[in-house]
């Protein structure tokens, strides 16, 4: 929806209204990891112990979010004024009350998508997921652009009150509508469901889970705490800040590429890594994903970095004065993904605790960095904070794995692939800066582009050559 929204939202009240959005969104995030608590990692955890019932399980995780998130939804109504008033949308609280229900219906998705994923169906996973990313952009784009284009005069009742509502409010409710499809898509995942809870299973997933709120919390602070301090220690009025947040999270979303490959990794490794762990050759497998892991990651990097100037048209030009957070980012979601692989030893371990020490030292580095930086060096303070933040964490998350579940990763070569791919974007970006020529800075990215793959398929030559696919191109 970036390209949507920021072409259309593009006077200063736009720019602002997307900083709302973006805004409230992280603040979703935020709430998601209470409604969910953990209990999705839970399931995989206890999916892979042959002794225990997959229908008691899935009944006893499912059943557990209907009793929670009724309870939750109910206490965030009761304060929705008071919370709208916190996100300076007070006078918009129905907001809130869509939100709500949005969050109740993502969370009843959590554990049927779940069974989808530890079943190994992409497929149906992929289909109900795309089906309502398109079902949101649909609506967006009627709400937004197709019905005060051409419906503006209509004395159609349901017309004339979407005419009245604020965008924010429209995004919400299409996100209300994709929320929605998604549950009643999953029927077939939940119609078995019996309040048939197993107390004595669901203790030993909540014991296992629940240390995955505080781990989930502190990452979201991670995640989207910049954007809040942004708006909050920014030197600027209110609305001047708010159009910031705007121009720093449409910019943010320029890495998209890097953070598909996180979240398609990250939908296929947990799984994974609960049903290798008891494999004889399980660490020697972790190490191999993880090298491939961050070839991928690193070619993500290179494929939006060097062709910024193609992605740039991602976001209206009224944002693309925060491109040069661009790259910063883009190193900071690599570390991410990198987290994301190295995590795994504290969940296989069951040692959850060093997952929280983790999370809490990088929502510390958030913190401080934020209030510390950004009144003087404002959203490229927010991009290092977040970039320094990840890479403390892999760091720490490496030595610590090593100490209590050590994988032989190849640590040295993963260092230089990232390394080389620094230098050849900042290279790549040297040059360009003294081109003009659209085409001249497309051959280059190209050229740049064409070296490191060379690179990587004379390094791994080897491995690729086994590949089914890939295998049949290399000599």
């Amino acid at each position: 929806m970036t390209p949507i929204l920021t072409y259309l939202m593009v006077d200063s009240k736009g720019v602002k209204e997307f900083g709302d959005f973006s805004l409230l969104y992280a603040w979703i995030g935020v709430a998601n990891i209470i409604y969910t608590y953990g209990l999705e990692t839970g399931y995989f955890r206890f999916s892979s112990d042959a002794g225990i019932s997959q229908r008691q399980l899935f009944n006893s995780t499912f059943g557990s979010h209907v009793v929670t998130t009724i309870i939750l939804s109910v206490v965030l109504l009761y304060f929705s004024h008071p919370i709208a008033e916190f996100l300076e949308i007070g006078e918009l609280p129905r907001i809130i009350v869509i939100t709500v229900i949005i969050m109740g219906f993502d969370t009843l998705s959590t554990i049927p998508f779940a069974k989808l994923r530890q079943e190994n169906r992409p497929r149906r996973y992929a289909f109900i997921k795309v089906f309502g990313v398109l079902v949101n952009i649909g609506l967006v784009v009627l709400f937004v652009y197709f019905i005060p284009k051409h419906f503006s005069k209509s004395e159609n009742y349901l017309v004339k009150w979407l005419l009245q509502q604020n965008r924010v409010t429209l995004l919400v409710l299409a996100n209300l509508a994709q929320a929605f499809f998604v549950f009643l898509f999953l029927y077939p995942e939940w119609k078995r469901f019996r309040f048939n809870i197993n107390v004595t299973l669901l203790k030993k997933v909540l014991h296992y889970s629940l240390p995955m709120i505080v781990i989930g919390l502190a990452g979201m602070v991670n995640e989207v705490m910049d954007r809040q301090m942004l708006k909050s220690f920014l030197p600027h009025s209110m609305d001047e800040n708010m159009r910031i947040v705007g121009i720093y999270s449409a910019n943010y979303k320029i890495s998209i590429f890097i953070t598909m490959f996180i979240q398609a990794f990250r939908m296929a490794a947990e799984p994974f890594f609960f049903r290798q762990k008891n494999a004889a050759n399980a660490r020697q497998t972790y190490a191999r994903v993880m090298k491939w892991f961050v070839i991928t990651l690193c070619i993500a990097y290179l494929f939006t970095g060097l062709y910024l100037h193609i992605w740039q048209h991602m976001i209206g030009r009224e944002y693309r004065s925060g491109l040069g957070i661009v790259p910063i980012l883009l190193m900071a979601n690599v570390f991410l993904g990198i987290y994301y692989n190295l995590s795994a030893w504290y969940k296989l371990t069951d040692r959850m605790y060093w997952g929280i020490i983790i999370t809490i030292l990088g929502a510390v580095i958030t913190l401080i960095g934020n209030y510390l930086f950004i009144p003087k060096f404002e959203m490229y303070a927010g991009a290092t904070v977040t970039m320094v933040c990840y890479g403390s964490m892999v760091l720490l998350a490496y030595l610590l794995g090593q100490k209590y579940y050590p994988i032989p990763y190849a640590w040295k070569k993963l260092v230089a692939y990232i390394f080389i791919t620094v230098i050849l974007f900042w290279i790549n970006s040297t040059i360009c800066s003294f081109i003009g020529n659209f085409w001249l800075k497309t051959i280059s990215a190209t050229f740049f582009m064409a070296v490191f793959l060379y690179f990587i398929g004379r390094v791994e030559k080897k491995e690729l050559k086994a590949l089914p696919i890939i295998g049949r191109f290399i000599r």
